[in-house]
């Protein structure tokens, strides 16, 4: 049973859904996304609400319905509202700029990091006196968004002894103990 799949999705003013050819669109004053529907996964929008139906209960079936479901009200809610993620570098030296949709990081290598945004994606970042570096990343489209967060945090993962590298606001690191004399 999915419970995710069949909870309905409530429809904000200023949102429309279209679906044609098993691609869903959603217009909202953020932007515009669109999501293809396979399986024969189909979408009934009535009165504001949106119920996302499967054609049978095969496994599989199942599977999806709950998916389709998650990323067609994560499409709702990046229209209308937007997602915003934050890095935080940990570590002496560790820096943070951006100059329009590049961000130039540097995390202890010889040599910069030059990383190129997508358009849909904005970036600022805060650097104050005593405190890690944060990195703010907005976006419409929340898998844009983990994609290009993960690839930030990729450069340098956060490591268990000290603790240093990219990591998510909030982000609890397990530390281990170093050698015991």
């Amino acid at each position: 049973m999915s419970r995710i799949g069949k909870a309905i999705i409530t429809v904000p003013a200023g949102v429309t859904i279209t679906e044609k050819d098993g691609v869903v669109t959603v217009k909202g004053p953020k932007g515009e996304l669109s999501q293809e529907l396979t399986a024969g996964i189909t979408i009934e929008q009535k009165d504001g609400e949106l119920n996302v139906n499967r054609p049978s209960e095969a496994k599989q079936h199942k599977a999806l319905h709950g998916l389709y479901r998650a990323l067609i009200n994560n499409m709702i809610v990046g229209v209308n509202t937007g997602f915003e993620k934050k890095l935080e570098l940990v570590g002496v030296g560790y820096r943070a700029s951006h100059a329009g949709q590049k961000l130039e990081l540097a995390l202890g290598f010889s040599h910069g990091i030059v990383l190129e945004l997508p358009s849909e994606v904005k970036v600022d970042t805060l650097t104050e006196k005593g405190k890690n570096p944060i990195i703010t990343l907005t976006s419409h489209d929340n898998q844009l968004l983990g994609m290009v967060a993960a690839k930030i945090r990729s450069f340098r993962k956060p490591e268990p002894y000290k603790g240093k590298g990219v990591r998510f606001v909030g982000e609890i690191v397990r530390r281990k103990a170093g050698k015991s004399a």
